[in-house]
């Protein structure tokens, strides 16, 4: 058998960027060949990603994409191990191409890339949920990553009229719009969408809160609860953030809409977390 000498792993090493264990097996293996060694290497590469797989991916980032002219656009959440890998320009970069891949074609198979990348950085991936939103009409797409890329939204805003989209005053509505959506954190865009089963629920715990109230208060405490919690987890009716909450978001969007003689409507949105849909 030939001798295994620790040179002849260090340069493996630097040929494959493989754990060092990993090289002394496959140099065992191939007898001391290096690019049989290297090949053998590089035919593990899944199953040491695998392997990885069953490790803990609850760091990371949310990424986001944009179609040219704003019609499109997509927001990814992709987790690692560690924060420090999380904040590498590496996998950013990576993150970024993967939302641009999946912008394009949200059908594209990303196993071989993501085993690829754990291969290379050393630490499981997970490329955990994306949501993709496209114009219907006239509006457009915006994104937003928040400082750190723990927090990202995407929105969609519609418009009456094509000439609105490209007037600078709605542009700023919906930058403004992504900003609330991230600070707000909120459920949906109105009331109307929220699940009649969590109404009931907050109604039953409402209820429940005032219960030693005469029963001609409990009603009107009650209705006063739900529509405290519309407020918080209703878009349009949270409190604007950038006039300080003075106006709610109905509020100043009917506003630009009046200034700009069209009607605007915030169709959806979504907001990612990193980590939240684990914990789900």
């Amino acid at each position: 058998m030939a001798e295994i000498t620790a040179a002849a792993v260090g340069k493996l090493r630097e040929m494959t960027s493989a754990g060092l264990m990993d090289c002394k097996k496959a140099l065992t293996e191939s007898a001391g060949d290096l690019d049989k060694a290297a090949e053998i290497l590089r035919k593990k590469g899944a199953a040491t990603a695998i392997k990885k797989g069953a490790r803990e991916a609850n760091e990371g980032l949310i990424a986001q994409a944009l179609q040219p002219g704003s019609r499109a656009g997509i927001l990814v959440e992709i987790n690692c191990e560690t924060d420090f890998v999380a904040r590498n320009d590496s996998f950013r970069a990576f993150a970024d191409d993967i939302a641009r891949t999946l912008l394009a074609d949200p059908k594209t198979d990303l196993e071989a890339v993501r085993v690829a990348q754990v291969a290379k950085i050393g630490e499981n991936i997970r490329i955990s949920r994306f949501h993709r939103i496209e114009v219907v009409g006239n509006g457009m797409v915006a994104a937003y990553i928040h400082t750190g890329a723990k927090v990202g939204v995407l929105v969609e805003v519609g418009a009456g009229k094509e000439a609105t989209v490209a007037h600078e005053d709605f542009k700023q509505l919906v930058r403004d719009i992504t900003l609330q959506i991230a600070a707000g954190h909120p459920l949906c865009v109105s009331r109307e969408q929220i699940d009649p089963a969590i109404l009931d629920k907050e109604r039953e715990i409402a209820a429940e809160q005032v219960k030693n109230k005469p029963p001609q208060a409990v009603a009107k405490i009650v209705e006063g609860k739900l529509e405290k919690f519309f407020q918080g987890q209703c878009l349009v009716d949270q409190g604007f953030v950038k006039r300080n909450a003075e106006v709610t978001v109905k509020e100043h969007v009917a506003s630009v809409a009046k200034q700009l003689g069209d009607e605007i409507t915030i169709r959806s949105f979504v907001r990612f977390q990193v980590g939240e849909s684990a914990a789900a």
